[in-house]
């Protein structure tokens, strides 16, 4: 059998809550998300350190030896101040205005990369090898960085290398150079400036003539005199037309649908409806319709008395005779033809008002399709109309805002250079200031990295963070269930016991003989453990399954083998035979029976020839040597086709027999999982329990198997959790301290207890 039996830890104050609360919280304690997640936390902690402490290990080993053996790295700064701090409140204005409006201040970013610039910084990289050859473009610019301290105007440059003296020379002279550098531009800038403004100017003042000549030939092309007012009332009027057309289109709907219904009913063509119509409203023709209709009943009536060649009959032939062609002569002079139909006289002959109402409607309903399908024709051509005419004037209007957009930049930018020309002529005549140094470069002594210490802290962190990753990440893939709440969560079915992990239970393989499971002897004093507390509690549960009636059948199975489900049986029907009820315990596994071997009895009759012998099924239920309450019915031998067996209208019968004997029928069955004979017996009973083993079970293979019960009628009304390791809800870690190893050991010494 299963090595590992689960049971549910019972409840403070020993007396067991219902189903309900127990899928609520961890045994009954609800201690909220945080602790259901600490608990979560703590169980793969418990299952996973090993993976944990190695990742964090290798991992942060190899932070920390890589940070002790780095080379030792300095690092220096000098910092330049490239514009005046304060000057003349008049050329304040101007700067400002300068800064703001034409774009000539100082571009942090691209006077940067102008002085990163291979040209500006190969006289500085010659001077730079001559005291170290080694050092090039590319490797001077590995070292070297330089930006804007913060929003000031000064530009910081540092140089980092494992040579100090070297830092303090490449330093000394990347600063003389950009000071240099600096001296030349300004000689330069304001002229550059003055330059361009007056290059500036008349091509300016040509292009706002031409915007403006150009924005009113447009205006004066297109007829606008307000865009927006005219763009909106185009998209006005294509709303309208859609919302009519839409209109039109659903009374066109509605028309053919009424339509075709007519047509079903009267099953009648138009025209044959327009006369039947005219010719039902013509007096003259119906009273010669309705005389006809006379004549043919009297002619039916003598008949049946006379013979064809009698006298009276000739006369009402004559009659009826002469009769037609007038009826003929009405119908042309009412509806202008000679071609009436029969069909047609036959319905004006005795009209139906009802029907005479639907013809008419037909007729309505006729012209009035087709006066819509005229109105939808001539939206169709407004529509187009109309969404041409928006698009024309959503384009025109793009036009046009475009060419004032254009006139308003060009005027926004002449009258910007017009009112700087006078100020950058003063400025010109300034004289300008070279870039000042304010810090100048140190020699460092002490390096930057590595911070030993801080790298130490890191490979912790690191090799912890690592270790947290690879442990998540293994219970991601891990596919078993570890925990009653992992269970119960997955599967979303309440969760009815939480059976402990027993080492005494080893698990069977192959036909190894399982080890028979015994209660103790009558006489003896109780016996308390976690593991035994766990099926009365799990007896307990049941009872709160069916409130409205006593729970008496219930078939015990799991998904795939191995998971405990036959020691779960045994002990559960000892439990409630414990307690009083008179429990039978039938070994429906007719593929790899059990029960015998487990509750120590001979397995030479069992449920097998019952249900295909003639024999008394009483005769072959034996009583268990420890409870007087407890029955048990072995498999017998096993069958060729066991699914035949718990199937057929026999073993129906043998259930309804087992109700009005037993106070519990408990049913063993094979796993679920490919195998049909749970099913079979699950659809006839009151409960199906599902065991899974902590562990051992997959979550795919179980939600495979409820979700192959739900095709049937069997349906899994709880699951029991087997073999849990360490669980600590509230209940079970009382047990767990109150009944210690060393408690047990010591009442099994004195009672002389079996485990």
């Amino acid at each position: 059998m299963v090595s590992n039996l689960n049971s549910q830890p019972p409840f403070p104050g020993g007396a067991p809550l219902p189903p309900g609360a127990i899928t609520d919280g961890s045994g009954g304690l609800k201690a909220g998300e945080d602790a259901l997640n600490l608990r979560q936390a703590l169980s793969v902690l418990r299952r996973r350190w090993w993976l944990l402490f190695l990742v964090s290990a290798a991992v942060g080993s190899v932070v920390i030896v890589r940070v002790i053996n780095e080379i030792p790295t300095y690092r220096s700064q000098f910092r330049l101040l490239v514009e005046p701090i304060a000057s003349d409140e008049r050329f304040d204005r101007f700067s400002d205005r300068l800064l703001g409006q034409l774009g000539l201040q100082l571009d942090y970013d691209t006077q940067i990369e102008v002085l990163i610039s291979p040209e500006q910084m190969g006289p500085i990289v010659e001077n730079i090898q001559e005291r170290y050859p080694e050092v090039d473009y590319d490797s001077l610019m590995n070292g070297i960085g330089i930006g804007r301290l913060l929003e000031t105007k000064i530009i910081e440059v540092s140089y980092q290398d494992s040579d100090p003296e070297k830092i303090k020379f490449v330093l000394d002279e990347i600063a003389n150079g950009f000071i240099a550098y600096s001296q030349v531009e300004q000689q330069t800038g304001n002229r550059k400036g003055l330059n361009f403004v007056e290059e500036q100017i008349p091509e300016l003042e040509s292009r706002v003539d031409d915007l403006q000549a150009e924005l009113q030939a447009f205006q004066q092309e297109n007829n606008l005199l307000d865009p927006d007012a005219q763009g909106q009332a185009a998209a006005n009027r294509l709303n309208e037309v859609r919302e009519e057309r839409t209109n039109t289109t659903t009374e066109l709907r509605e028309a053919r649908t009424l339509k075709q219904e007519l047509d079903q009913q009267l099953d009648l063509e138009l025209e044959q409806a327009i006369t039947v119509a005219a010719l039902s409203e013509a007096p003259r023709y119906q009273t010669l319709l309705n005389e006809l209709q006379r004549l043919e009943t009297e002619i039916a009536l003598e008949s049946a008395r006379f013979t064809a060649s009698n006298p009276q009959l000739q006369v009402l032939y004559d009659r009826r005779d002469n009769l037609l062609p007038l009826l003929r002569q009405e119908a042309a002079a009412v509806l202008g033809t000679e071609a009436v139909g029969d069909r047609t006289e036959a319905m004006v002959a005795s009209p139906n008002p009802i029907r005479l109402d639907l013809t008419k409607q037909l007729i309505d309903t006729t012209n009035r399709e087709q006066t819509l399908n005229v109105r939808a024709a001539a939206l169709a051509l407004a529509e187009v109309e109309a969404r041409r005419r928006v698009q024309e004037m959503a384009a025109l209007e793009r036009q046009h805002t475009d060419l004032e957009r254009r006139l308003e930049v060009a005027t926004e930018s002449l009258n910007r250079l017009l009112s700087v020309q006078e100020d950058l002529q003063i400025e010109a005549a300034q004289s300008g200031m070279s870039w000042e140094l304010l810090l100048a470069p140190q020699m460092p002594y002490y390096p930057i990295a590595p911070d030993v210490p801080r790298g130490i802290l890191l490979g912790a962190v690191a090799g912890l963070l690592a270790g947290i990753g690879a442990t998540l990440v293994a219970e991601k893939l891990d596919v078993r269930f570890h925990s009653p709440e992992d269970l119960k969560d997955s599967v979303k079915l309440p969760l009815l016991g939480v059976v402990p992990y027993r080492k005494d239970f080893k698990a069977r393989r192959g036909g190894e003989r399982a080890a028979p499971v015994t209660l103790p002897s009558p006489g003896r004093r109780y016996r308390a453990s976690p593991f035994l507390e766990a099926f009365r509690t799990l007896n307990a549960n049941l009872s709160f399954l069916t409130p409205d009636k006593p729970l008496q059948t219930l078939v015990i199975s799991s998904s795939v083998p191995l998971e405990g489900k036959s020691t779960t049986a045994v002990h559960l029907a000892q439990a409630a035979a414990a307690m009083g009820q008179r429990v039978l315990l039938i070994d429906a596994d007719l593929r790899r029976p059990q029960i015998h071997a487990m509750t120590d009895l001979p397995n030479v009759w069992g449920l097998s020839h019952a249900i295909s012998m003639d024999i008394e099924v009483d005769d072959v239920i034996q009583r268990s040597p420890l409870d007087d309450n407890l029955f048990i019915l072995a498999s017998g031998q096993i069958p060729p086709d066991p699914t035949r067996l718990l199937s057929s209208q026999k073993m129906r019968r043998l259930i309804d027999h087992f109700r009005s004997r037993f106070d519990l029928v408990i049913f063993d069955t094979p796993p679920l999982l490919g195998l049909a004979d749970a099913k079979f017996l699950a659809a006839q009973v009151d409960v199906m329990l599902l065991v899974a083993r902590l562990g051992w079970t997959d979550r795919t293979l179980l939600k495979q198997t409820i979700e192959g019960l739900k095709v049937g009628q069997a349906s899994v009304t709880g699951i029991i959790a087997n073999g849990a390791k360490n669980y600590r809800s509230g209940s079970y870690y009382y047990y767990h301290r109150y009944f210690s190893a060393d408690a047990e050991d010591a009442v099994g010494d004195r009672q002389g207890e079996r485990p």
